[in-house]
C-alpha cells in the first residue's frame, strides 16, 4: 500500500509539474481568439425584426445633435437633415455602409505578440469601465483612484492570460486638469502592458497631444500608423438617439490621426432606452449603425467597432444592474446582432452590483462573461474587476477575473467529438483486461493539459488539506499575488531614454 500511495502521489507532482509549464499555443485549452457563437438568444425572425425596427428608426426618427463637421460628413454620404435638425438615414445608405464597411480588424499590441483579430465570432476579454473609486478589500472601503491604480491594474492585466486587453478602467483622479490627464492614462496604461489599450478623450483638442507622445512611444508617425496599438472608445451617442457632440469631434480627430474607434452606445434600459430587452437592442443597433455611417462618411472603412452596451436597469429603484440576467441577455442578443452584420463588435459583461469580491460578484461576473462568450462577442468589456455597477475598480478582482474568465472560455470552447474523442479504444481498453478506471492512462494523461483549464486561484483542496494550509481565502491569495506582481519591475516598461523624452515633452504624474 505504501508502495502505490509514493507512485500515486509522485503522479500527482509530475502533473502538477506539466501543468505549471507553459503549453503551445494549439495545445492551450483556451486562449484569446477562440469562436463562439454557439449560443443564439434570438431566432432568425428576431434578428430580422430587430434589423428592419432599427432601420425604421434611422429613417423615420433619426438622430439629433450632430455638429456641424458631422452634418456635412453626413449630407455628403447620403443622409437627410430635416428641418428639425434631426439627420435621418435611408436604407439604402445604411446597407451600402453595412456592404463597404471594414471587416478585416485587427487590434494591435504594442509587441506584437497579443494582437486581436475581430474576424467572425472571435472572442476576446479585457478590462474598461472607468471607475471613479478603487475598492480596498482590507479595509472594505472605496476611496478615489489615481494614475498609480491605472497603472498598476495595466501592469497585472499584463501577467493574465485570459484578459486579453486593457482598456481603460479607472479614471485618474488625482490629475485635475483634463488634457493631462488624458494623455497621462495612456502613459499609464503604456508602461504598463504591451497589450491592446482603449482610452477616451475629453476633448477634441486633446487628441493632437497624445498622438504626438504616441507617436514618440511608437517611433515615428508611420510606425504608429503601421501598428496602432491604442484605440478610442467613443461615447459618440446620448442615448436616446442623439449625437454627443464633442464625442464626435473626437472621433473624427482620431480617424484623422489612424486610431481605431469603438462606437460606443450605452443606454440604460427603461431610462435612456426602452424598458424591454428587444426594444433596447434596437436603440443600440440604430444608434451604431448611425455611428457606422458617420465613420465611413469621414473615412471609408476605417477601423470601427460595433460597440452595442445598452445597460440593465433595476426599475424599484432606478440603480444599474451590470449583474443581472437581463444584462447578460442584452449582451448576449447585441452579440448576436454584431454576427448578423458580420462586423466587429463589442459590449459588456462581467459586471459586478456587489461592491466587494464575494460570493454575488462570482455569480454575476460569471454569468454574463459566460453568455457573452458562448453568443461570440469580439471584444467583451468590464469582464474583470468591476464593482458597484461600474463605480469601483479592484485589483484583486482583476486578478480573479481570470479565473473566471478562463472558466468562460472553457464554455465558448465546446466539446470537440471525433474518433479520438470518443474515446472507444480507451473504453475498451480499460474494462477489457484493463485496471477498470481511466486515472493514468495515456490517453487520460496526454490530454489532461489541452482538454482542461485549471485554475490558478480557485480553490480545490479537500477540506483536510485546505485545514493543513491555514485555510487559505481567495482574496488572501489574490492580494499576495497582486503584491507579487506590483513588487516586481513592469515588464512593459518603456526604453529608458524613449521615457525620458516623454517626460520632458509632457508632465507625466506617474512615478519613474
Amino acid at each position: 500500500m505504501n508502495q502505490q500511495i509514493t507512485s500515486r502521489s509522485g503522479g500527482r507532482a509530475a502533473r502538477r509539474a506539466a501543468r505549471s509549464a507553459a503549453l503551445p499555443d494549439n495545445l492551450r485549452p483556451v486562449r484569446a481568439g477562440l469562436e463562439g457563437g454557439k449560443y443564439k438568444p434570438l431566432s432568425e425572425v428576431d434578428v430580422q425584426k430587430i434589423h428592419r425596427a432599427a432601420l425604421d428608426a434611422l429613417e423615420t426618427i433619426g438622430l439629433a445633435d450632430a455638429p456641424p463637421s458631422g452634418i456635412a460628413h453626413l449630407t455628403g454620404a447620403g443622409a437627410i437633415l430635416g428641418e428639425d435638425g434631426r439627420i435621418r438615414f435611408p436604407r439604402a445608405l445604411v446597407e451600402d455602409t453595412l456592404a463597404r464597411a471594414n471587416r478585416s480588424i485587427t487590434l494591435m499590441s504594442r509587441d506584437g505578440l497579443n494582437d486581436l483579430d475581430l474576424s467572425g465570432t472571435r472572442v476576446h476579454y479585457g478590462t474598461a469601465g472607468a471607475a471613479v473609486h478603487l475598492v480596498d478589500v482590507d479595509g472594505k472601503n472605496y476611496r478615489d483612484c489615481g494614475v498609480q491604480d491605472l497603472h498598476d491594474a495595466a501592469k497585472i492585466v499584463n501577467t493574465l492570460d485570459n484578459v486579453h486587453f486593457c482598456q481603460r478602467p479607472m479614471v485618474c483622479r488625482d490629475i485635475p486638469d483634463n488634457l493631462e490627464m488624458d494623455y497621462n492614462s495612456i502613459f499609464a496604461c503604456v508602461a504598463g502592458t504591451t497589450k491592446h489599450i482603449g482610452t477616451s478623450f475629453t476633448d477634441p483638442s486633446f487628441v493632437a497631444p497624445a498622438i504626438e507622445m504616441l507617436h514618440m512611444i511608437a517611433g515615428g508617425e508611420d510606425k504608429w500608423r503601421e501598428r496602432p496599438f491604442v484605440s478610442n472608445s467613443n461615447c459618440f451617442v446620448v442615448p436616446p438617439m442623439k449625437f454627443a457632440t464633442e464625442s464626435c469631434l473626437v472621433m473624427e480627430e482620431c480617424i484623422k490621426h489612424g486610431m481605431p474607434v469603438l462606437l460606443l452606445s450605452a443606454g440604460m434600459a427603461g431610462a435612456t432606452a426602452p424598458s424591454t430587452v428587444a426594444g433596447a437592442i434596437v436603440q443600440a443597433v440604430a444608434e451604431c449603425l448611425a455611428g457606422l455611417v458617420y465613420v465611413n462618411a469621414v473615412k471609408q472603412g476605417h477601423p470601427a467597432i460595433f460597440g452595442t452596451w445598452p445597460f440593465g436597469l433595476d426599475l424599484r429603484t432606478g440603480a444599474m444592474t451590470g449583474g443581472s440576467g437581463e444584462q447578460a441577455l442584452l449582451t448576449a442578443g447585441c452579440a448576436q446582432m454584431h454576427n448578423f452584420y458580420d462586423l466587429p463588435g463589442g459590449a459588456a459583461a462581467g459586471i459586478a452590483d456587489s461592491k466587494l469580491p464575494d460570493m454575488q460578484a462570482g455569480w454575476e461576473t460569471m454569468c454574463s462573461n459566460v453568455m457573452a462568450g458562448l453568443s461570440g462577442c469580439n471584444m467583451i468589456y468590464e469582464a474583470a474587476g468591476m464593482h458597484a455597477s461600474l463605480l469601483g475598480f479592484c485589483h484583486e478582482s482583476l486578478i480573479l477575473g481570470d479565473d473566471v474568465i478562463g472558466q468562460a472560455l472553457r464554455c465558448v470552447r465546446g466539446i470537440e467529438v471525433n474518433d479520438e474523442t470518443l474515446a472507444l479504444d480507451q473504453i475498451a481498453e480499460v474494462c477489457m483486461g484493463g485496471p477498470g478506471h481511466y486515472l493514468g492512462t495515456a490517453g487520460t494523461l496526454g490530454r489532461m493539459q489541452s482538454d482542461h483549464c485549471y485554475p490558478t486561484y480557485g480553490n480545490r483542496m479537500s477540506p483536510k488539506e485546505w485545514v493543513e494550509k491555514d485555510k487559505p481565502d481567495l482574496i488572501t491569495t489574490a492580494t499576495k499575488r497582486k503584491e507579487e506582481i506590483l513588487s516586481a519591475p513592469s515588464a512593459a516598461a518603456l526604453d529608458p531614454t524613449i521615457d525620458r523624452t516623454v517626460r520632458q515633452r509632457f508632465n507625466i504624474h506617474l512615478k519613474g
